[in-house]
């Protein structure tokens, strides 16, 4: 029975159709896994290097007559992309056309009332792309999507990948990123009404979630 160690882009739906599981759920609800299910909470949220037991498939009998012809349904897990589109002043880009690709796969979509667009796609997806060029719309878009890529909010990289998927400049990577960062992070805390600290603590961690969406 073996040990995956999380690579950067792994999430659990997509390590569970690696190994031939229908669902990530006989992963997730394992026992061996119980104290990663705490300390990730996101089963779709996973860092590099943490580790993830894979049981052994359990094979499920099924006692019918012969004499009559009988249907079985096999369940498969889906595995839905959310995105929300905003313009510069943070308001949606309501009810406009977009196209988005996923591994190879285009899909032509229109976002909602609260600029959501979100598309059913493969449990294995790794890349994407989402292209918004419209002289209607607001704003013009092409955005490279890598899928399970983000890291928890508990860890900076995840705080980073965060604050500027929400249009907070962090300067990752660059000379003054630790000054940057911590002006984001003011600048988020001041936006959604936290103490402003700069220091991107427990609760501005949870409003990141929760604003973020995961």
């Amino acid at each position: 029975m073996p040990i995956h160690t999380v690579q950067q882009g792994d999430y659990l739906s997509k390590i569970a159709a690696d190994h031939g599981f229908a669902s990530h759920l006989p992963i997730w609800n394992h026992g061996q896994n119980a104290d990663l299910k705490q300390l990730r909470k996101n089963p779709e949220v996973l860092y590099p290097g943490d580790q993830v037991f894979v049981p052994e498939k359990e094979t499920k009998v099924e006692s019918r007559g012969t004499e009559v012809r009988h249907k079985f349904r096999a369940l498969k897990e889906t595995l839905k992309l959310r995105l929300t589109v905003l313009d510069m002043s943070q308001q949606p880009v309501a009810n406009k056309p977009c196209q988005l690709t996923v591994d190879g796969t285009v899909y032509n979509l229109t976002t909602d009332g609260t600029g959501l667009v979100e598309q059913e796609v493969p449990r294995q997806a790794t890349t994407g792309r989402l292209v918004m060029d419209d002289d209607t719309v607001p704003i013009h878009l092409d955005v490279k999507l890598l899928i399970g890529h983000l890291d928890p909010a508990t860890e900076k990289s995840g705080q980073i990948g965060r604050l500027e998927n929400l249009g907070y400049h962090t300067g990752s990577g660059g000379p003054d990123e630790e000054r940057l960062f911590k002006r984001a992070v003011e600048e988020f805390q001041c936006d959604h009404h936290l103490a402003v600290d700069g220091i991107c603590g427990p609760q501005t961690q949870a409003a990141l979630e929760r604003v973020h969406g995961s």
